[in-house]
C-alpha cells in the first residue's frame, strides 16, 4: 500500500474510531449546569442589590404550604414566582425577574386582593424546587379538599371547652368511637386545641413498641396526655409532614419544617422536628408564642442589681453581650427583650437565627441555611452597615472570632452560648479557639440564666420553713452581696393545685439570673488562669447575685417553691475552701466554683 492510501486509511480509521467510542459526558453536563447555576446566582445577587431586594435560597428554607397555595401552580409558573411564607395578609414572594410582565400582573393581582408583598429574587432552579411542592398538595385532594387547612373555628371552640388535661384526654378518646372520614383532622385539631388551651410550649408524639405517647410540655415539664392508636398515628405523621413542608417519602432521616394557622387574631407558628426511631418517626412541635416577639425588658423579672447592670450595658454603643444556659432556659426570650430595649428609629438591627422564631417589626431578620451559615451570614451582615447584630448561637471558632471582631469595630452584638454558668462562658470561648487576650476589648457582659415555674397565685399555700429548709436557705444565701432582710422562721410557699393551674400548682415561668461584667480584674483572670472558680473570685467585687442567690430571693418572695428551685439549680454547691498539705507542693488552696 502506497503512502497516500495508507494516509487515507488512517484518517478513515480515526474517524470510525472516534464515532464508535461512547464518551461519558454526564460529568461534563453536570459540571456545566453547576457553573450556570453559580453564574445565575451571582448575577441575581448583584441585581438584588440594585433593585433594593434580598436574594433568597429557597431550598434552604421551609416553604409554607399555606403560602404556596395562595397562588395556583400554573399562574406561579407563568409569572416565574413562588410564595414561600404567609402571615395573614403578609406574603413573601420569590421571583426571577421583577420586570417580567406576568410577574408584575401577579403582584398587582395579589395587592388588589389585600396582600402586602415582600419581594425576594431567586434562581430558576430554586423556583423549580418550590413548584415541586405543589405535587404534595395534590395528593391531599383525594381525602378532602383543603385537607392541609386546620379549621381554626373548630380549634377555637375546643379551646373554650378544654379546662384541663382530662378534658383533652376524654375528647380524643371519644373521637376513636366515631367512624368519620375526618378522624385524622379531628384528632389533629384536638391536639392543637388542647396544647393552646393548656398553654403548652411543645407537643411530643413518641412511638414505642406497644403504644404511641402524646405528651405536652407545660411550664417546662412533660406531661403524658394519652396513648394514640398505631393506625391513626401513621396518618397523623403524614399529615403533619405535609403541613410542615417535609418530604413524605423520607422516613430514615431527620427533617425540620414549620407551618402556621390563625386562631381569632392570634397567628400560631409551629416549628416541627421529625426524627427516625426503632418504633417509627418521632415528631416534636414547638408552639411559638407570638407575644414573646413584643416581650419587654421590664417583664424579664430581673432583680434590682441585674436590672441596673443590664440597663448600663445596653446603653453602650458596642461590645458583645452573651446569654448562657441550656436549651429551654429562656435565652431567646431575653435576647428579644434586649433587642426591643435598644431598638430606635436611627439604629439598624440585623439578626441571624436558626430558625427565625418570632417576627419583629422594623428589624431585618435572616435565617441560616446550607449556604448561609452563622459564620458566612455574620460576614455578610457586617457589610450591611448594621448598628446592632444578633447571632442566634456561637457554635464554633469562626463565629466566635467574627462576633468578637464585630464587637471591637463599633457594633453592639448579642449572642448565646451553651454553658452551665456565666463564668463558664470564658473557658468555653477559649476552648473554641478564641484568644483570651482579645476578650477584654470585646466582651461587655455574660449572663447565666434558668427558668423556674411560678407558683399559682390562686392556690399557693404559705408555711414556716423546717429546720432543714432553713439551713439550706442560709447556706445558699452565704456570700450574697446584699442578702434580703428576712426574719426567722422563714415563710415559704408550696404548690397545691387548682382549676386555674391544671392541678399542677404552677402557672407560667420566671427567669433567675447571674452575670459577670468584663473589667480589669476579670480580664486579668481570663488571661492568667481561666478556670471558672478563679474568674468567679475575680468578679466577686462586682456584687452581682448568683443564680442561686436570685432563686432563693424569689423563693422567699413567694414567686416559686424551694423544691422547684432545687429542681433547676444545685443550691448546695456553694463556694468553699479546702486546704491540703503535700510534701512536694506545700499548702494548696482548692476552691470549688459556683454552678
Amino acid at each position: 500500500m502506497d503512502a497516500g492510501k495508507r494516509s487515507a486509511f488512517s484518517r478513515v480509521a480515526w474517524y470510525n474510531a472516534l464515532y464508535m467510542v461512547q464518551f461519558d459526558t454526564t460529568y461534563d453536563a453536570d459540571r456545566l449546569d453547576e457553573i450556570r447555576r453559580a453564574e445565575e446566582e451571582s448575577l441575581l445577587k448583584q441585581l438584588a442589590a440594585q433593585y433594593g431586594l434580598q436574594y433568597i435560597n429557597l431550598p434552604g428554607i421551609t416553604i409554607s404550604p399555606e403560602a404556596l397555595m395562595t397562588i395556583p401552580e400554573e399562574e406561579a409558573r407563568g409569572a416565574m414566582a413562588a410564595a414561600f411564607e404567609r402571615n395573614r395578609k403578609k406574603l413573601n414572594l420569590a421571583i426571577r425577574n421583577p420586570n417580567r410582565p406576568e410577574t408584575k400582573a401577579l403582584i398587582s393581582k395579589l395587592e388588589q386582593a389585600g396582600f402586602t408583598i415582600t419581594l425576594y429574587l431567586t434562581a430558576t432552579a430554586d423556583l423549580e424546587h418550590a413548584w415541586q411542592r405543589y405535587e404534595d398538595q395534590k395528593h391531599t385532594v383525594a381525602v378532602k379538599r383543603g385537607v392541609l387547612d386546620i379549621n381554626p373555628d373548630v380549634i377555637d371552640s375546643l379551646m373554650q371547652s378544654f379546662k384541663d388535661q382530662e378534658d383533652v384526654r376524654e375528647h380524643i378518646t371519644n373521637i376513636r368511637t366515631v367512624n368519620s372520614a375526618r378522624r385524622v383532622s379531628e384528632t389533629l385539631e384536638s391536639i392543637f386545641a388542647g396544647a393552646l388551651a393548656l398553654r403548652a410550649s411543645d407537643v411530643h408524639i413518641e412511638p414505642e413498641d406497644t403504644n404511641i405517647r402524646l405528651r405536652y410540655r407545660l411550664d417546662g415539664v412533660l406531661h403524658d396526655i394519652i396513648d394514640l392508636e398505631r393506625g391513626i398515628y401513621e396518618r397523623l405523621i403524614s399529615r403533619l409532614k405535609l403541613l410542615a413542608g417535609m418530604r413524605l417519602n423520607v422516613t430514615d432521616e431527620a427533617q425540620d419544617g414549620r407551618f402556621s394557622f390563625t386562631i381569632g387574631e392570634q397567628a400560631v407558628e409551629v416549628r416541627a422536628s421529625d426524627i427516625p426511631g426503632a418504633a417509627g418517626e418521632s415528631m416534636v412541635m414547638r408552639l411559638l408564642d407570638p407575644s414573646i416577639a413584643s416581650f419587654k425588658f421590664a417583664n424579664l423579672g430581673l432583680n434590682d442589681v441585674m436590672k441596673n447592670v443590664m440597663l448600663e450595658e445596653l446603653a453602650r454603643p458596642n461590645g458583645l453581650i452573651v446569654t448562657t444556659g441550656p436549651t429551654g432556659s429562656g435565652k431567646t426570650t431575653a435576647l428579644y427583650a434586649f433587642l426591643q430595649q435598644v431598638h430606635t428609629s436611627d439604629r439598624k438591627i440585623i439578626t441571624i437565627e436558626d430558625p427565625v422564631e418570632y417576627k419583629l417589626d422594623d428589624i431585618v431578620q435572616t435565617q441560616v441555611s446550607d449556604d448561609y451559615t452563622f459564620a458566612s451570614g455574620l460576614r455578610a451582615v457586617l457589610r450591611q452597615d448594621p448598628d446592632v447584630i444578633m447571632v442566634g448561637e456561637i457554635r464554633d471558632r469562626e463565629v466566635a472570632e467574627t462576633a468578637l471582631h464585630a464587637a471591637q469595630t463599633g457594633h453592639l452584638v448579642f449572642s448565646t452560648l451553651h454553658t452551665n454558668s456565666a463564668v463558664g462562658a470564658f473557658p468555653r470561648l477559649i476552648d473554641l479557639g478564641v484568644d483570651s487576650r482579645t476578650m477584654g476589648s470585646s466582651v461587655n457582659i455574660v449572663l447565666g440564666q434558668r427558668l423556674v415555674r411560678k407558683l399559682c397565685e390562686h392556690c399557693k399555700e404559705n408555711y414556716s420553713a423546717s429546720e432543714e429548709e432553713t439551713k439550706s436557705i442560709e447556706r445558699a444565701l452565704h456570700g450574697h452581696p446584699k442578702p434580703p432582710p428576712m426574719q426567722k422562721p422563714y415563710t415559704l410557699y408550696r404548690a397545691m393545685g387548682c382549676n386555674h393551674c391544671n392541678e399542677t400548682g404552677f402557672k407560667g415561668r420566671q427567669g433567675i439570673y447571674e452575670a459577670v461584667r468584663m473589667d480589669p480584674q476579670v480580664e486579668e483572670a481570663v488571661i492568667r488562669d481561666p478556670r471558672e472558680h478563679v474568674i468567679a473570685e475575680a468578679a466577686a467585687h462586682q456584687a452581682i447575685p448568683t443564680m442561686v442567690h436570685d432563686g432563693i430571693e424569689k423563693v422567699l418572695n413567694g414567686v416559686t417553691s424551694l423544691p422547684e428551685l432545687e429542681r433547676v439549680v444545685d443550691i448546695s454547691n456553694q463556694r468553699r475552701e479546702i486546704k491540703t498539705e503535700t510534701a512536694a507542693e506545700g499548702e494548696v488552696d482548692i476552691a470549688d466554683h459556683i454552678v
